[in-house]
């Protein structure tokens, strides 16, 4: 086994013990079991060992009208406020201050160097502190990328104390892809930076999906299969998102035991960093999922086949009101105890994008799986997604719905929305889905988002309980990230205008023209793009399977520009100006690259069109000058990826390498976090299902293995057809894909971009691409007035 330095190996949990009387909300470390609870405990645990206190920081002894002894303790937060801030964290003080019934809050007060933040939980005083940086301190810790290193010494004064209550009660973050899309092989660190920017953006409720195939595993040992059929059964990480949304099964497996066992820790041990800031972790719940064979091997059960998901088939469904189904919900939720401890929030969509219904009554199968949930975990909300026809009107029929809370994954898609007629006044949340399979493209319908919220939560017996941050992969987009999850703290109504100007503001740690120039031609650009049809912008024609007539990467993605392109390269030519002091960020270098990589990617859509019509011409001089420039934007779009640590592919695949005990198992991962990437699965589904490149990214590595020379072998059978004047052959596109999707870096080393992180002087490479799009015709950017 390889010795991964971020995980510590587990020893197969024993089956639990079942216990006939729970409370509603036990402590979880208490449920783990020993083995477990050493992994989760490695180390000190947040806050273990440490007395009760009321505050933690300078100015925690005798404060002024200090409050009684809190009941929470504040040592998590202290501990991620550390990670955040490490040179500036001993000048906050946090104070808890539960509320009674109320809303969550915070409160943030003090002089230059001695910040007070109250708050109602940890997480909150996160939130705090996330507000004091943004408004008070004028610094941005993004998503990614941050402004830290312009903060002052000593951090500046508040001048008034200011006071902010969440607008809705619940905070949800996290799609059910994302561990698939944002990377199924991260490290606990990973996680736990995730957490932290969850947590100091106000978020209180979070998706853990990592280990989730262990209960399953667990648990259908006890109904006849065997462990080797059902690590067969169960897919790959990095494919498992579906398989928990009953799409598939198998895909890139089998899984080893051991694998399991440790995602299983890593899982538990998220889940706990969640509970210790006061986070609820939304754990999958059971809805009925089972292996082939199922009816025959268990007596009274009865299932029904799900047919097709984009060309795979589905896992068969245990209709939930036989008499088996509370048996194995029993057994899944006391396996899932023993390893995560208890929630009050669990996730489940049944007959997710189709499924079959069968003879099955859809309200009575709801009612028993709400039933199986409560009997495990006594008042636990359902959280289900609001997507295509979910949930039916049969299911919200069957159950108590105000026990559920609908995450709408279309809140800023659609026109002429009414989720309360919709879904029967059951109680929802104003969700966004602006980022599909981790695509790199800038953009979001932010107006939209800042117009539904009030106006839905004004609306006479408003259902709106909350906001549901669901892009397919997070971690590409900060601007966004930032003003979805301002919409909960906020009292007012967001200026759109005035957030921008803010935002540029802080996002280098200081006010500049220029940025601020530049974010204004963004926000009136992609960041303005309207509902109707979409809630994402278009990918980019260079990362799409090559045709003349290529209107887009993914299946599913826009097929035109959904804003004026032009905007996003006068942004770039402002970023290019900003003040050299203000250059030297991680959030400066991020943006700068995501700028000037977008402008190239909307490039595309104008060289394309040339090159198709020098083609039809019949006009090889013409074709070659043009397909030459498309190479060498290929060529400037990966050396300019390859310059930033986020927009790598070598680590994406490293990671999955390193979960793998012997050489075969790291190949079959490798092919897992490069299937999901291109093929994303058999010829059938990537074909027929039109799954490939579902996932498309601009990644440094990525563009040059994969991508150009897709298109270079492209253009050389339409240049032969030119100069042999016959029809160009013909590619097998898949075999093309997978043949890179089974490379793997053990037998061709140095194939991935990114070994030793990025190269390239990330402003050197952007300037270029600046300047190759003004030599293309472009006039630059106006230079932004100082004021």
């Amino acid at each position: 086994m390889t010795n991964h330095p971020n995980r510590r190996r587990a020893a197969d949990p024993q089956p639990p013990r079942r216990r006939t009387r729970r409370s509603r909300r036990p402590r979880a470390r208490a449920a783990l079991p020993a083995a477990l609870l050493a992994l989760v405990c490695a180390g000190t645990a947040p806050g273990a060992g440490t007395p009760a206190r009321a505050a933690d920081g300078p100015a925690a002894a005798g404060a002024p009208g200090a409050r009684p002894a809190r009941s929470f303790d504040t040592g998590p937060a202290r501990a991620a406020l550390k990670r955040l801030l490490p040179r500036h964290a001993a000048q906050f003080t946090l104070v808890a201050d539960p509320a009674a019934g109320g809303p969550d809050s915070f409160t943030v007060s003090g002089r230059a160097g001695a910040i007070t933040v109250r708050g109602t939980t940890g997480a909150t005083l996160l939130t705090g502190v996330g507000w004091y940086l943004q408004h008070i301190a004028g610094a941005d810790i993004g998503w990614p990328g941050d402004s830290l290193g312009m903060l002052p010494a000593r951090l500046p004064a508040v001048p008034a104390p200011v006071t902010r209550s969440a607008l809705v009660p619940h905070r949800y973050a996290l799609n059910d892809t994302d561990d698939g899309y944002s990377g199924p092989y991260r490290t606990f660190e990973q996680h736990r930076r995730q957490i932290d920017l969850l947590a100091l953006h106000g978020v209180n409720e979070v998706f853990v999906q990592v280990g989730a195939e262990y209960p399953y595993y667990r648990a259908l040992q006890g109904f006849g299969y065997g462990a080797a059929e059902l690590r067969e059964w169960i897919p790959a990480p990095g494919h498992q998102s579906w398989w928990l949304l009953q799409n598939l099964s198998g895909f890139g497996g089998p899984v080893s035991e051991r694998l399991m066992r440790e995602r299983a820790g890593l899982g538990a041990r998220i889940a706990e960093q969640l509970r210790g800031l006061g986070m609820t972790p939304v754990l999958p719940g059971y809805f009925g999922t089972v292996p082939p064979g199922f009816a025959a091997r268990n007596e009274g059960a009865r299932t029904v086949p799900q047919g097709d998901w984009a060309g795979f088939e589905r896992p068969d469904w245990l209709d939930p009101s036989s008499p088996v189904f509370p048996k194995v919900a029993a057994a899944y939720y006391a396996e899932q105890r023993a390893v995560f401890g208890d929630s009050a929030m669990y996730r489940m969509s049944p007959l997710h994008e189709g499924g079959q219904t069968g003879p099955v009554d859809v309200g009575a199968a709801a009612r028993a799986v709400q039933a199986a949930l409560h009997a495990a975990h006594p008042g636990a909300v359902w959280a289900v997604l609001g997507w295509q026809d979910s949930p039916r009107k049969e299911l919200l029929a069957g159950v108590d719905t105000s026990e559920l809370l609908i995450l709408d994954g279309l809140s800023d898609r659609y026109n002429r929305l009414d989720r309360e007629a919709r879904w029967g006044g059951a109680p929802y949340a104003l969700g966004t889905i602006y980022n599909f399979g981790g695509h790199t493209t800038v953009g979001a319908n932010t107006s939209v988002w800042i117009d539904r919220f009030g106006s839905w939560r004004a609306k006479d017996a408003s259902a709106l309980r909350g906001t549901a941050y669901l892009p397919e992969a997070t971690g590409t987009n900060p601007a966004a990230f930032d003003l979805f999850t301002d919409l909960a703290w906020e009292p007012g109504r967001i200026d759109q205008r005035a957030w921008f100007a803010g935002f540029a503001a802080r996002r280098y740690g200081r006010p500049d023209p220029e940025a601020a120039a530049a974010w204004e031609e963004l926000r009136k650009g992609p960041y303005s793009t309207s509902s109707g049809l979409w809630s994402e912008s278009q990918d980019s024609l260079f990362t799409a399977r090559p045709s003349l007539t290529a209107a887009g990467a993914a299946h599913w993605s826009p097929t035109a520009m959904r804003y004026p392109a032009d905007a996003v390269r006068r942004a770039l030519e402002h970023l290019l100006k900003v003040d050299p002091r203000l250059r030297g960020s991680s959030a400066y270098r991020f943006d700068l690259v995501d700028t000037a990589r977008q402008a190239l990617a909307n490039h595309s859509r104008v060289l394309l069109p040339r090159i198709r019509a020098a083609y039809e011409a019949r006009d090889p001089a013409a074709f070659r000058e043009l397909t030459a420039a498309w190479a060498d934007a290929e060529r400037r779009l990966d050396a300019l990826a390859g310059s930033d640590p986020n927009f790598l592919l070598e680590p994406w695949l490293a990671a999955a390498r390193s979960w793998g005990a012997d050489e075969a198992e790291k190949d079959r991962y490798e092919y897992d976090a490069r299937s999901i990437l291109s093929v994303w699965g058999r010829h059938g589904t990537s074909e027929g299902g039109f799954l490939h490149d579902y996932a498309n990214r601009e990644w440094g590595g990525l563009i040059r293995e994969l991508y150009a020379p897709r298109w270079a072998a492209y253009f050389g059978t339409l240049e032969e057809a030119l100069v042999k004047k016959t029809a160009p052959r013909e590619i097998d596109w898949h075999a093309f894909e997978e043949e890179w999707a089974r490379r793997t870096t053990r037998r061709q080393p140095g194939v991935a971009s990114g070994a030793n992180g990025p190269t390239g002087n990330p402003y050197a490479l952007a300037a270029g691409v600046a300047a190759a799009l003004r030599a293309d015709g472009q006039p630059p950017a106006r230079p932004a007035r100082r004021g």
